[in-house]
């Protein structure tokens, strides 16, 4: 689907204010309702808007570690690395994981509440994934910027 200005311009408004109504964008954009509605549907259909969701501050629910961990596996096979992929995807801890270019496979972004708690994780459910050849971990100092936000 080839976006025009006007879908990148409701694409924005969405991403600041995902509650934001028909009637809301129609008045921003100077377009009437139905448009705006049959451009959103569209834009639901393939794919483009995929969820909306409520952004929620981290440290606010008590989640105030940041870590990223580089991975590398031992065995680099399809199969191998599916098995990898979906063993990661199954822990609510991992916020992001990104196969990767470079010294290492994979790298994983961890949200948890303190030490104890990526300890915990590390320690109980990572190391229980097979195929892990090392494991190097980053922790997250201070957050200057945090978008999820696509520039259109």
């Amino acid at each position: 689907m080839n976006l025009d200005d006007t879908d990148k311009e409701i694409l924005r408004l969405l991403q600041q204010d995902a509650k934001m109504t028909i009637k809301e964008l129609s008045s921003q954009l100077s377009l009437s309702a139905t448009p705006i509605y049959e451009r959103i549907k569209k834009m639901e259909q393939a794919g483009i808007i995929k969820a909306y969701v409520a952004l929620i501050d981290a440290d606010k629910v008590g989640k105030k570690l940041n870590a990223f961990a580089n991975i590398s596996i031992k065995d680099h096979s399809k199969s191998a690395v599916t098995t990898f992929v979906q063993a990661i995807e199954a822990f609510p801890e991992v916020m992001e994981c990104h196969y990767v270019s470079g010294n290492y496979d994979f790298l994983i972004k961890v949200l948890v509440e303190d030490m104890e708690n990526y300890n915990h994780f590390i320690m109980e459910k990572l190391s229980a994934v097979s195929n892990i050849g090392k494991v190097e971990t980053l922790f997250s100092l201070s957050t200057s910027k945090r978008t999820s936000a696509i520039p259109m």
